[in-house]
């Protein structure tokens, strides 16, 4: 027992692990190249939606109101989260290494998941800006004023990268002597922390208790404010103005609900063990899929945003033309 501590503390001091290895999905070189060519196109697609909806957002001056300019800074943020786990994942379907740098996992750990958890918030932010405009209508403009929601917008992209140092640093600082194999196609914490020399219980408590506080909190905010706000649309005289009211929140929760419910299901309970297959599957699903689906989900229910899109690619006046 003695000696297994004193060679702990030495590894402590001198951690042999210089890299990591990505395992990905382990196949045959055929089904690497399909896996880079499909998503490659999804990378792409997710590229080309988001970078439409800042650009309808930025250039058409009916978007110019608090709903869209959270709407846009949400894009901008999957953007950036699909870039830092996408282009990798591309290089590793071709290599045969399939390595990463120390430092570079660790990089690539902190910015998807804090940028994971600026979404989240942003989430919250677009809830309660629906709560507002809904259930407070009148009082509306004279809350959310320029002031506030630029301070929102601050808060959104700041936070996770605040909040996620601490995880971060504490993960960094575990022995790491060996193996280096991490069975997934990102540096994810869980596989990270089974793979340092000692078991460090209490950062793994501190994880997974900022996990559940974190997912908890967001999605029971979340789901209070749009509650509040369907039992408003209900007691709504005019159909229209509930039609409305139901297709702007309905495309807002069918995103908390991608989002929130993979995540939660891999963040919240990290002591029931999925099986290996079933967690990258999962990531695989909040990390490329609904990035990949949103801008569909917010472009078709929306007719500002199809007007604005319309605009943006010249195909407005022949549509007018054809009506």
């Amino acid at each position: 027992m003695s000696s297994r501590l004193m060679n702990s503390s030495s590894r402590e001091t001198t951690s042999s692990v210089s890299h990591f290895i990505l395992m990905g999905f382990a196949s045959s070189p055929e089904m690497q190249l399909l896996y880079f060519g499909l998503f490659s196109v999804a990378y792409t697609l997710t590229l080309m939606g988001n970078s439409a909806i800042v650009c309808a957002m930025r250039w058409d001056w009916r978007l110019h109101t608090p709903m869209y300019i959270f709407l846009g800074n949400f894009s901008l943020l999957e953007i950036c989260y699909v870039t830092t786990t996408i282009p990798n994942m591309l290089a590793n379907f071709l290599s045969t290494s399939k390595s990463i740098s120390f430092v570079s996992c660790f990089s690539q750990f902190y910015f998807f998941f804090s940028l994971g958890c600026d979404e989240g918030f942003f989430l919250c932010i677009m809830a309660f800006d629906r709560y507002l405009a809904i259930c407070r209508p009148l009082h509306y403009p004279r809350i959310m004023t320029k002031q506030l929601y630029t301070g929102l917008v601050i808060f959104g992209r700041s936070c996770g990268f605040i909040l996620f140092l601490t995880p971060v640093f504490l993960i960094s600082q575990l022995p790491y002597c060996g193996p280096n194999v991490i069975n997934h196609f990102l540096c994810d914490p869980a596989p990270l922390m089974m793979l340092s020399c000692s078991e460090d219980t209490t950062t793994q408590f501190i994880y997974s208790t900022f996990n559940s506080i974190f997912m908890i909190g967001t999605f029971l905010f979340i789901l209070c404010s749009y509650a509040l706000v369907i039992l408003a649309v209900l007691r709504m005289p005019s159909e229209a103005g509930k039609h409305k009211a139901f297709s702007t929140c309905a495309s807002h929760l069918a995103v908390v609900i991608l989002f929130f419910g993979s995540v939660m299901v891999t963040y919240v309970s990290p002591g029931s063990r999925h099986p290996v297959k079933m967690q990258k599957f999962i990531t695989l699903f909040y990390s490329v899929i609904t990035p990949l689906c949103n801008p569909l989900i917010y472009s078709l229910r929306n007719k500002e945003m199809k007007a604005a899109l319309r605009k943006m690619f010249g195909t407005e006046q022949g549509v007018h033309e054809y009506k």
